[in-house]
């Protein structure tokens, strides 16, 4: 079965399903969406501790850290929502003030040679970084504000071909997004949350079912995003984040289908 069939049939029967029409279906799947985003960046909230802290203000016993940085994904989700309703397009301004309430608790300042920022802010970096000890450099600091200003004229181009009847390319534009918003790498901090922000940013105003990288797949999810960066060719990532899209539906329509009692064959 080639994945464009695939991906049809698997959203095709949620829908048929009428899982997306679950009481508060869209408040729960996005705090799993920001528990998973922020679990790949070493929180260790989980699902239930986050619907505690986001309805009840009950807080876990976890560090403030990782409370503040699941508070703060949540605020920028809602706001990028926002967006996405308005269809506003994608410039610089526009990902630097989300970026600035993604890192707005957790960013730090940097003092550099070329002068001091703020990740707090969503600020752009001054200084190079590099995939941890021994990584792939990413792109030098004084070429990002061109880069991503193109990135932005880019999107904002091929948002225009969306249409509603090739889901594919709607998935496939979301996860493009990603990838190179990850490989431009804007900011000292916040960019894996930023880049999967964006990614579902574009898939809500699109209104198909949001992906998830769920905190099991980390290390799969890593690996696909180096492979093609060092490669310079986005398809093994695509065809990863498709391949995981259709997993967590199925997985989903599972559950779904087992907490109504229906035999699994």
């Amino acid at each position: 079965m080639d994945k464009l069939t695939e991906l049809t049939d698997t959203i095709n029967e949620y829908i048929a399903l009428g899982i997306n029409e679950q009481l508060d279906y869209d408040k729960f799947y996005l705090y799993s969406i920001i528990t998973h985003s922020t679990a790949i960046e070493g929180s260790t909230v989980t699902e239930i501790e986050n619907q505690l802290l986001f309805d009840e203000g009950i807080s876990a016993k976890k560090p403030m850290a990782e409370i503040l940085m699941n508070l703060d994904l949540k605020a920028a989700y809602e706001q990028s929502f926002v967006y996405a309703k308005e269809h506003a397009g994608f410039s610089p301004e526009l990902l630097c003030s989300l970026a600035a309430i993604v890192m707005k608790n957790t960013g730090s300042e940097y003092k550099t040679l070329a002068g001091d920022f703020s990740s707090a802010k969503g600020e752009l970096r001054l200084l190079n970084v590099s995939a941890g000890r021994g990584g792939k450099s990413y792109l030098a600091w004084q070429k990002v504000p061109e880069k991503l200003k193109n990135f932005c004229d880019w999107l904002n181009n091929e948002r225009k071909k969306m249409t509603a009847a090739n889901m594919q390319a709607i998935y496939e534009l979301s996860f493009e997004a990603h990838y190179q918003l990850a490989a431009i790498h804007p900011w000292a901090d916040g960019n894996g949350r930023m880049s999967r922000l964006v990614m579902n940013m574009i898939q809500r105003e699109a209104g198909v079912i949001p992906s998830i990288v769920k905190k099991e797949n980390r290390a799969e999810y890593i690996q696909a995003l180096a492979d093609a960066q060092d490669s310079s060719n986005s398809k093994t990532f695509i065809d990863f984040m498709l391949r995981l899209h259709i997993e967590n539906i199925r997985q989903q329509i599972e559950e779904f289908k087992g907490s109504n009692g229906e035999k699994k064959f």
